[in-house]
């Protein structure tokens, strides 16, 4: 008898849990920019680039500092996070980490034009893992601007990302070593500094404290030191691609973290051409490959 109640106790919590999913699933939020200079100039400052002009196109993953929808500091959780808003599902006291990725540019977005984001909780899964409960979601962006030629919005959206993002149980942090990481054709090497992450999180408007908060990275969460933002990893591969590619057209950029980088340990991004057309990219340290990525292009 107990068992047969403890079956139908996990029965009907699942199936709460699926109505609570699809209460959230589908919801949408819409973010407008107007790309303006002040910021590009920061984000230029910190890439170590020129900063480009009023009129020209937004440099890859730039993005992410713009089409920001900022919380009070009371809707904040203890990492800094939201804890709860109308978009995502309540954490419920879980971390929130930022997986991977996939792009589609069509055409860049424009400097000093407006741009509107249009963003889609499009699924969510609910898994059972080592830790505990963990939660699955899938968001898609979609980044619309008035065509730079004239005044009339186009339907179809310049760029089209889905985010991965998992909600987990408080759990130890990934530090095993991954793969060693193949023979690259190009690289750079890359020294965080806590400078370089404080700097990232204000331009980006990202409060999570693991990355300027020392004692709460370190003491909390059980990081070895402050971590490297896997979006900013993520723009520092494209942009080494970049320098060693200027003439690609960028199609396709799908990313996913394996373990995190933290300060002050060194890392590399780093590449090579697979076939014509297609190129992977990682970034790694001494321990191995901690973020990988797969690219699309026109040479």
């Amino acid at each position: 008898m107990t068992d047969h109640i403890q079956r139908m106790s996990a029965f009907m919590t699942q199936q709460a849990g699926q109505q609570d999913d699809n209460a959230w699933r589908g919801r949408q939020q819409t973010a407008d920019d107007n790309l303006d200079q002040a910021l590009i100039q920061r984000l230029a400052a910190l890439f170590g680039h020129a900063p480009p002009p009023p009129g020209a196109a937004l440099p890859p993953l730039w993005h992410w500092a713009f089409f920001q929808t900022p919380s009070f500091e009371s809707e904040l959780g203890e990492d800094g996070h939201p804890e709860d808003d109308d978009f995502l599902p309540p954490r419920n006291g879980r971390q929130r980490m930022w997986a991977g990725g996939e792009f589609e540019f069509r055409r860049p977005l424009m400097l000093g034009l407006p741009a509107r984001r249009v963003s889609t909780l499009e699924n969510i899964e609910q898994k059972q893992g080592r830790s505990g409960a963990l939660t699955f979601l899938t968001v898609r962006h979609d980044y619309y601007q008035e065509h730079h030629q004239g005044d009339t919005q186009r339907d179809d959206p310049a760029i089209s990302e889905r985010q991965d993002i998992v909600y987990r149980a408080p759990a130890p942090p990934k530090t095993s070593g991954g793969d060693s990481p193949p023979e690259a054709q190009w690289q750079r090497r890359v020294t965080p500094t806590p400078v370089l992450l404080f700097r990232y999180s204000a331009v980006t408007f990202n409060g999570h404290r693991i990355h300027y908060d020392q004692p709460y990275a370190t003491g909390r969460e059980g990081y070895s030191g402050l971590v490297v933002h896997g979006p900013m990893i993520a723009t520092l591969m494209l942009d080494a691609f970049q320098t060693a590619h200027p003439e690609a057209r960028l199609r396709r950029f799908t990313y996913r973290g394996q373990m995190p980088l933290t300060v002050p340990e060194p890392f590399t991004v780093a590449g090579r051409i697979e076939a014509d057309g297609q190129a992977s990219l990682w970034a790694a340290n001494d321990r191995g490959v901690a973020h990988q990525a797969t690219l699309e292009f026109e040479p």
